[in-house]
């Protein structure tokens, strides 16, 4: 099983990070993600609850559907296909709080891969310390810009 969460004091005021990390089409310009598609807009917002994208990072695949969309302080998804390496989904949770002119970042995700023949506990190991670092790159990158 693999446990990510990332927590962050991010530069910049709530509403700047709220946008940024909800702009689902525009993930492609953050380090290490190469493609994103918004495949399905959400019900009251564009990029809101019910919003279904894909997200290709070099051979990785993901689709993932909004889930929570409260602006600017909660999102919260689900991702319900991965590609190639399988995976169980269950918690994505992106939780934002002012502090001052500042963002606290509280992102958390939680599954396992389905890939046995590699052994379980050392693959979520190396994808739990892998997306870990890709969150606080995102997080960085919102901050630098």
């Amino acid at each position: 099983m693999f446990n990510i969460k990332v927590e962050q004091i991010v530069e910049k005021d709530i509403e700047t990070v709220f946008n940024a990390i909800t702009d689902h089409e525009n993930y492609k310009n953050f380090p290490g993600i190469d493609k994103s598609i918004l495949l399905e807009e959400g019900t009251s917002e564009r990029n809101g609850e019910g919003a279904f994208r894909r997200i290709t990072a070099g051979f990785f695949e993901l689709e993932e559907r909004i889930t929570c969309f409260e602006r600017p302080s909660k999102m919260y998804y689900h991702i319900e296909s991965a590609k190639p390496i399988p995976m169980r989904h269950d918690k994505g949770e992106i939780i934002l709080t002012s502090v001052g002119d500042k963002t606290r970042v509280l992102w958390v995700s939680e599954g396992h891969m389905k890939v046995p023949i590699l052994g379980n506990l050392l693959l979520d190991k190396i994808i739990e310390m892998k997306i870990t670092k890709s969150f606080q790159l995102i997080l960085d990158d919102i901050e630098q810009r």
